[in-house]
């Protein structure tokens, strides 16, 4: 009979195997405690509508609009890639939804009534994203200036303590560990399954993909999404410029991070192009580093070259998901954001025209009725519209991306204050570009008066979105230098666009930007938004009258597979 002889060593591996399996079975991972980690709000609390919220009233503020597209110029194949892209969408809504508050679930079956839980939905959380974020939950106060992406208690002399390279990345989260110190956790490992959920839907769309430039960005941004760097990808996106399918997802923007204006939060975009409309824009792209070299600046703030291997599309949006679709909605997308990426390639501007139209409809066209002399009220175009927002997409890639110190990018110089003056930057030189390019001859359809007075009313329409927005501070910097340097006459009620003095209004503005930006003057910047970015009293009552009249201040969307009959 064999009898197994266990010695001394032998006890001391099984109890060290034990010993192992014991902590592996203890030992949580990045998602496990990401999941249940609180995020910012309370738990086990019934939430109630704030007694000064109009709940009803609010809802109203968004005018629904159904996302649909002409498909029949799509493959089968295409066709078939559609359902997949709309599911990865989702999960970036989802992932979007742990960033900004935490447990989504959780959050909204908190609220009993009906009507606040649908505009928590829009909000994506308890706070009026459209109301300089005032919450509408009697329980929960103001929002955390970094959202769920860092503690809810922590401050910016911890996150400056903390050393670890890694805490300023644009993919990573700030995590409390038990003992209050703090750690930095990667977007892929916190949301693990739902990271590898999306990569492997990416790789079945990639798959079916007949483009091949489509295929190529599909395959890597799937292991973007993997591996928290995206720059691979992102060049591969710039390449891709043939494909009916356009797909933007992952973390993109630092409007959500307004504690440091450093971390992405999750976003996406369904696309189908326009190809006709794409074909009048073509040209535009290639003027770039001409305009570049024309700027209102000293030559010292426009030395780098931008790249001009960008190009302009237009396209049908037929899904927003995550942080575009928090308030706001976006009508133009210009990525990406990665400054070497832009330098070197440019950026593409696409423009989303059935998103643009229902907003020309619906909100600015009644504005302008209410708020625009009458007598400039033909001035106020939908070709104007959309060149104008069109050229302040394009006018992201002109200026300045790397400090004349030699320290770094203007986005890390500027820290949280970067967001408000690089979007005053885009308006305001968008239409400086409008003014050369009709100038140069390069536009010859209506008239440069078009755009101005068109700009006008799209202050007034992008300012209702609250002050505390990146546009918003945008909006107020540039109508109150406008007001000081008289571009508009008031009277009794209504503005008169002041041409020439607008035009000169226009070139000290961005001037002063693109020196700020280039200096790296942080406490210039601050105290610019800090002064210029707010709402003048008399504003507040023509804006207050809009109210009155229930334009809508923005759209909300009824989208998905059944919209395009999928």
């Amino acid at each position: 009979m064999f009898r197994k002889v266990i010695t001394c060593a032998t006890v001391g591996v099984m109890l060290l195997m034990a010993s192992s399996c014991a902590d592996k079975s203890t030992v949580k991972s990045e998602e496990e405690m990401e999941n249940q980690y609180q995020g910012v709000i309370p738990a086990g609390v019934t939430l109630t509508t704030d007694s000064g919220t109009d709940v009803q009233q609010r809802l109203s503020i968004y005018a629904p609009v159904t996302l649909s597209a002409d498909i029949s110029h799509l493959s089968d194949k295409e066709k078939q890639m559609l359902p997949l892209l709309f599911d990865v969408a989702s999960i970036m809504d989802e992932i979007f939804w742990q960033q900004t508050i935490g447990n989504k679930e959780a959050f909204l079956s908190s609220i009993k009534d009906e009507a606040t839980r649908k505009f928590a939905g829009i909000n994506y959380g308890p706070w009026d994203r459209l109301n300089g974020n005032k919450s509408f939950i009697s329980e929960i106060g103001e929002k955390p200036l970094g959202a769920n992406l860092y503690p809810v208690d922590i401050t910016k002399e911890e996150f400056e303590a903390l050393q670890d390279p890694n805490k300023s990345s644009l993919y990573t989260l700030i995590r409390r560990n038990e003992d209050s110190s703090l750690r930095v956790v990667w977007y892929h490992d916190a949301y693990a399954t739902k990271i590898k959920k999306a990569a492997d839907l990416l790789k079945q769309a990639a798959a079916l993909a007949e483009d091949a430039g489509l295929k190529k960005y599909l395959e890597l941004r799937a292991e973007a999404l993997l591996t928290d760097k995206y720059q691979e990808s992102d060049f591969a996106w710039m390449d891709m410029k043939t494909s009916n399918i356009d797909f933007v997802a992952g973390p993109i923007e630092n409007y959500e991070d307004a504690l440091n204006g450093i971390k992405a939060a999750q976003e996406a975009y369904v696309l189908i192009k326009d190809v006709e409309w794409s074909k009048k824009l073509a040209h535009f792209a290639s003027l770039l580093p001409e305009l570049q070299k024309g700027l209102p600046v000293d030559q010292k703030y426009k030395n780098e070259v931008p790249g001009s291997d960008a190009d302009l599309n237009v396209y049908d949006v037929v899904y927003y998901a995550g942080d575009c679709n928090a308030g706001s909605k976006t009508i133009a997308i210009n990525l990406p954001n990665d400054e070497e990426v832009q330098l070197k390639k440019g950026s593409r501007k696409l423009q989303l025209k059935n998103a643009m139209k229902a907003k020309f409809d619906q909100i600015l066209v009644p504005i302008s009725d209410v708020l625009i002399d009458e007598s400039q009220q033909k001035y106020i175009k939908f070709d104007a519209f959309f060149a104008n927002t069109m050229f302040h997409e394009v006018a992201h890639g002109l200026g300045i991306k790397n400090t004349l110190d030699g320290k770094g990018t203007v986005r890390e110089a500027l820290k949280e204050q970067y967001s408000a003056i690089e979007e005053a930057k885009a308006d305001i030189l968008g239409l400086y570009m409008v003014t050369k390019l009709y100038e140069m001859g390069e536009i010859e359809e209506g008239e440069v008066m078009d755009n101005y007075v068109t700009f006008m009313a799209g202050i007034f329409r992008s300012v209702r979105f609250g002050a505390a927005s990146a546009h918003g501070k945008a909006n107020m910097l540039t109508f109150n230098y406008f007001s000081e340097n008289k571009a508009f006459d008031y009277n009794n009620g209504t503005y008169l666009v002041n041409f020439e003095k607008m035009k000169t209004a226009v070139e000290g503005l961005g001037g002063m930007i693109l020196k700020l930006q280039g200096d790296a003057d942080y406490n210039g910047v601050k105290e610019l938004i800090v002064t210029k970015s707010v709402i003048p009293a008399g504003l507040q009552l023509d804006l207050d009258k809009l109210k009155d009249a229930n334009i809508p201040v923005d759209i909300v969307f009824n989208q998905g597979k059944s919209a395009l009959g999928l």
